[in-house]
């Protein structure tokens, strides 16, 4: 008996990790979505280049087109390509100041890339009716 109420217990929660996860995956709207994907994929191609051009202003005005070029370089020499993506939480935000001023998505990613694991985190504000990269972090041990 006490060995089910502990796989019960176990199980419980794993239950609940995943409902949010879903709940999460399901409150990003698409075209949210076909952004990140438009840009992993570009990563993956390594069209560098593209995702400076199809960035937000907010990126152009912090990054020259070399030196995001060069991040990017660096994430694939460092990491390799990615392998999975798996949402890990979204923020939906309206700014009225600051730098992300506006409508605003914050998706992070758990990343498994060839060599290492890592925290992905996107950026996009709502430019014109349309979404685009403003930030892009990422955080994993395997880049030191």
């Amino acid at each position: 008996m006490s060995k089910i109420v502990l796989v019960v217990v176990l199980f419980i929660p794993v239950l609940i990790v995943t409902s949010c996860r879903e709940a999460e995956r399901a409150r990003v709207p698409s075209e949210v979505n076909e952004v990140i994907t438009n840009i992993g994929e570009q990563i993956a191609q390594e069209h560098y280049e593209q995702i400076y051009n199809e960035s937000s202003e907010l990126w152009k005005k912090d990054v020259t087109l070399e030196q995001s070029n060069e991040v990017f370089k660096t994430l694939r020499t460092k990491l390799g390509r990615v392998e999975t993506r798996s949402l890990n939480s979204a923020i939906q935000q309206e700014n009225s100041g600051g730098a992300l001023k506006g409508h605003v998505f914050i998706l992070s990613y758990e990343t498994h890339f060839e060599r290492g694991d890592a925290m992905e985190t996107f950026t996009l504000i709502e430019e014109n009716g349309h979404w685009l990269l403003a930030r892009y972090f990422v955080n994993s041990t395997a880049l030191k």
